[in-house]
């Protein structure tokens, strides 16, 4: 269930499906050994360290280095990009995951092409992906010809520091296309402007040719085309349907902007109404209420799942965690509804069900974080709560027939609320005699809230004491907390919310997570789940995505579920141990070390604490666990873990080899 499954175009048969995450590492370097700068590197990272730990620091042991004005080093932007990549695009990755740095390179690309339309230039931007090159075309004003070198290869040089060229811009403010043209082995700019053009090819940062001519009667505008370097993108490779979600939110948020990948068009004509749609398909339970204003965007209805379901931008970035907009979003909503109805319902009444999408428009957005996934803005409360509360009124008096069913929606989670509150009574009772202290939670210090340290926090959950055994041992207890099961959770699909707060298990990892009364409680900013890579482990797995997708699939729209991956198998001999991922890897250390000994890893438990440190340090791999649709959630359940026994049973026979 947790596999990627049928590619689709924004709402059409998408399922749920998972890719990398990004270790927070101090470099931000990518889980993935696959991102290492070569396959040497690569090949080290895998190795073992000695006795079980990493390389001393010299002078820790009585070695003695200098250090002095020699040590000193001054690095160009270029080098620095370099570098640290980390710091400039997150994490390498392969290309497996939405959020891997070529699609961060190609997105700053197409970023520079939108704030020209956004200004008022140019409706079309053409995508071309051939292999591992990307070709990008716009039809604005065209940089000037005289700026177009250092435009795309001095840092800090550019026109998103001018508000009267650029008023609505969150790339990476003069970054974006040096830190492409600094990872690219191949990079060319073509910038047209009123019958001339200049033209300037680099490679990996250095310029090789630059030219100026006649351009004839091509349009204005600026064409580029890169290849992300192999020395640091190793082995990669774009997967479209990736491009194609990134594509359809650029059409979403700037309706009348046409869109191409290698010829399929993507255009919207109702913007965040089209969003919704294509999330919610056919699960909503009214019509979907849809407002567009100089500044503002939303839409919003309610369907029949649990929860609340957000989808939040700020200039077109989208904001996972978040924020001042969406808070002030879903009070807009509350106080939208009791003035329309003349009532004091509860927030959560209002809520509960709701899917939602906003984007607004801020000359100077202020986030919380450097991943841009949580805004700060304090002073855009007011006027976004007042803005939605007018436009809430007026859809709903626009709109008796959506009045009258949402009326009924809130008065059926006004009853439920209460029915739900008296089980958490008594599951609170029952917490209290047990302990003060959540039974098998491990914590840590620092949790999500806390700072940059916050931002690291991880819960692993873990199936048994033998696996929690290892990773206790080896964790960093400043970050990373552990919850043991005691066995296979219960199968909670199709049962009531309050069937959660009888089962004393789910009801404890509640606790350790924080989100028994309210997600936004989350005391941890990765939930992973650490499961063997056997039957009964992927089984326990599928318990636990039913349990956070029926329940709470918030915190898998915001990102925060993630699956651990360890290794199957071991190969070493007495000067080198690697560590497999799959039988491919392992057939390969076979053939490159000689006379190898083959450990197959039949669960974590059988990993011992020096080697388990490994896995969760700095070389961690994790799979993100993401959404597509919300509709298509119900459905994917139903089919894995509902009653639907003989269908299920011939998928898995037709399917099994």
């Amino acid at each position: 269930m947790a596999q990627k499954q049928a590619t689709n175009q924004r709402g059409k048969r998408p399922t749920t499906s998972t890719g990398e995450s990004q270790p927070r590492t101090k470099d931000a370097q990518s889980s993935d050994q696959r991102s290492a700068r070569s396959s040497k590197t690569k090949r080290a990272a895998r190795q073992a360290p000695k006795g079980g730990g990493g390389a001393r620091p010299a002078g820790r042991n009585g070695d003695n280095v200098a250090y002095d004005e020699s040590k000193i080093k001054t690095l160009s932007s270029l080098e620095h990009i370099r570098l640290r990549t980390g710091m400039y695009i997150g994490r390498l990755g392969d290309g497996s995951n939405g959020d891997d740095g070529i699609y961060v390179l190609l997105k700053e690309v197409i970023d520079n092409a939108v704030d020209e339309y956004i200004m008022g230039y140019g409706n079309r931007v053409d995508v071309k992906l051939e292999g591992s090159r990307v070709k990008v075309r716009d039809y604005g004003r065209g940089i000037p010809l005289g700026k177009v070198v250092e435009c795309v290869s001095v840092i800090n040089t550019g026109a998103k520091y001018n508000d009267e060229v650029f008023r609505f811009s969150v790339g990476l403010n003069g970054v974006g296309t040096k830190a492409v043209n600094a990872l690219s082995e191949h990079f060319r700019v073509v910038a047209i402007r009123e019958g001339r053009y200049t033209e300037a090819v680099f490679s990996r940062g250095k310029l090789l040719e630059q030219k100026s001519g006649n351009a004839g009667k091509q349009k204005n505008g600026t064409y580029v085309e890169f290849q992300p370097d192999s020395e640091i993108f190793d082995e990669f490779a774009f997967n479209e349907e990736f491009i194609e979600e990134r594509l359809w939110n650029y059409a979403y948020l700037n309706s009348g902007l046409e869109l191409s990948l290698n010829g399929r068009v993507f255009r919207s004509k109702n913007g965040l109404y089209d969003l919704l749609s294509a999330e919610v398909q056919d699960s909503g339970l009214y019509e979907i209420g849809h407002y567009r204003g100089e500044h503002l965007e939303f839409s919003f209805t309610h369907t029949e799942n649990y929860g609340e379901t957000y989808f939040s931008f700020v200039n077109g970035q989208y904001t996972s965690d978040g924020g001042t907009h969406l808070s002030a979003f879903r009070e807009g909503i509350l106080k939208g509804v009791n003035e329309f109805f003349k009532r004091n319902y509860s927030g959560q009444d209002v809520r509960e069900g709701i899917a939602g999408a906003i984007s607004v428009k801020l000359t100077n957005p202020v986030f919380e974080s450097q991943t841009k996934n949580k805004l700060g803005n304090t002073e855009i409360r007011s006027w976004i709560v007042s803005e939605v509360r007018s436009a809430v009124v007026d859809f709903l008096h626009r709109r008796n027939g959506v009045a009258k069913r949402l009326g009924e929606k809130i008065a059926s989670n006004e009853k439920l609320r209460k029915e739900l509150n008296a089980v958490k009574k008594e599951a609170k009772e029952k917490a209290r005699k047990i302990a003060l202290k959540i039974p098998n939670l491990k914590d840590c210090k620092y949790h999500l809230g806390d700072g940059l340290k916050g931002e690291e926090s991880t819960i692993f959950i873990t199936e048994g004491q033998s696996a929690s055994g290892s990773m206790v041992s080896s964790r960093d207890p400043y970050t990373q907390a552990i919850f043991s099961l005691r066995g296979k959770p219960q199968n909670v699909f199709g049962k009531k919310q309050s069937e959660l707060y009888k089962n004393e298990e789910l009801y404890n990892m509640m606790m350790a997570l924080g989100i028994e009364n309210d997600v936004e409680n989350l005391r941890y900013s990765r939930v992973v789940i650490a499961t063997d890579a056997d039957h009964d482990g992927f089984h326990i797995r599928n318990l636990l995505l039913t349990f956070f997708l029926n329940y709470f699939e918030e915190l898998v729209v915001r990102g925060h579920v993630y699956i651990l991956e360890t290794p199957i198998f071991r190969v070493r001999n007495k000067k080198e141990t690697r560590y497999c991922y799959s039988i491919k890897e392992r057939d390969q250390a076979v053939k490159e070390i000689s006379n190898p000994e083959v450990t197959r890893f039949k669960g974590l438990g059988e990993i011992s604490p020096k080697e388990f440190g490994f896995f969760i340090g700095e070389n961690m791999r994790l799979v993100k666990v993401t959404l597509k649709s919300l509709k298509e959630v119900q459905d994917t359940l139903n089919f894995y873990m509902g009653k639907n026994t003989p269908q299920r049973r011939d998928y898995i026979m037709e399917n099994l080899l």
